[in-house]
């Protein structure tokens, strides 16, 4: 994994929760008329097709290469994951800030309002179990970076995705509980409607800030910044090498390609220098297993340290 944390079964649980959490959501937006827990329901249903959609791009990711695509099939992930971005944006956010606005306009008052209550406080739960889930994948990457640089540097999109769906989802259900008790408490149904438009703004927020970083990781990302500095120091602390020049990486996925320019202990014999590139290019990929292509540049004009 180019990040170190399983993003298959942060995907598993966030599913298995999402889908349970919908089928419980529906029967209580059917039975209560709540439009806070009927957008909860659609964001619910919403997030299990996004999470197959991650799946099935992790599946393309993991094509082999061919003379069309040299480098691999790994970006997928990428597109699969932006798409995912949109859908949370327009399915999401847009659909519950046109209900809660409906809402808003014509309020209705709640029936039966502890069955709204009850799913929210059982979905609360279960979206815990697969943040929970979800942060434990996110630790094994983000090392002792804050969450908020680990989201901006990692380049595991579909964990990047997981994370934010999961927080909108944990954030959602909470605003959607404390809209339904407001609404009881008070006798005022506008306070559902509000909370249904909170819950709109919430997700469009949270997608906009995963599309900016899926698009970025499209575009074509280097690697982890501090992966790549581990690349760096194992390069530069090799035998055969004096000095790095340069590193280039790009991430293509869960697999990477590293360009590297050096200036080698040995530049005048040519099958020595040779041997000395592929003994530093098979130990970088034994040590940094996601590294798939690499390209190797000595630097023959400047003057051998010895």
């Amino acid at each position: 994994m180019a990040g170190g944390g399983d993003s298959t079964r942060a995907i598993l649980f966030a599913l298995g929760a999402n889908f349970a959490i919908a089928v419980a959501k529906g029967v209580a937006a059917f039975v209560t008329g709540s439009s806070a827990m009927l957008a909860e329901t659609v964001h619910s249903l919403a997030d299990c097709g996004n999470q197959g959609l991650l799946l099935l791009g992790m599946r393309q990711a993991k094509r082999a290469s061919s003379p069309e695509y040299p480098l691999g099939h790994g970006k997928a992930i990428y597109f699969w994951s932006f798409l995912v971005a949109v859908m949370l944006f327009t399915v999401g956010g847009m659909f519950s800030l046109y209900e809660g606005i409906h809402k808003l306009q014509h309020p209705e008052p709640l029936k039966q309002w502890y069955w709204a209550a009850g799913v929210l406080v059982f979905g609360i739960v279960a979206e815990g179990i697969s943040m929970r889930a979800c942060l434990q994948e996110v630790n094994k990457s983000r090392g002792d970076r804050g969450l908020w640089q680990w989201f901006r540097e990692s380049r595991q999109s579909e964990l990047v995705v997981i994370f934010g769906e999961d927080l909108a989802a944990l954030l959602g259900l909470f605003f959607a509980l404390v809209a339904v008790l407001l609404a009881v408490a008070t006798g005022n149904p506008v306070w559902d409607a509000v909370g249904t438009i909170v819950i709109g703004v919430l997700l469009i927020v949270i997608a906009v800030l995963v599309a900016v970083e899926v698009k970025a990781m499209l575009i074509g990302q280097s690697i982890d910044p501090l992966r790549e500095g581990e690349i760096r120091e194992f390069i530069q602390s090799r035998p055969e090498v004096t000095r790095v020049i340069s590193l280039i990486s790009l991430q293509l996925g869960n697999e990477a390609m590293v360009a590297v320019q050096a200036q080698m202990r040995e530049s005048h014999d040519a099958p020595t220098l040779a041997a000395q590139i592929d003994a530093v290019e098979q130990a970088m990929k034994a040590r940094f297993p996601e590294v798939r292509w690499s390209f190797f540049e000595p630097d023959l004009s400047r003057p051998v340290e010895r």
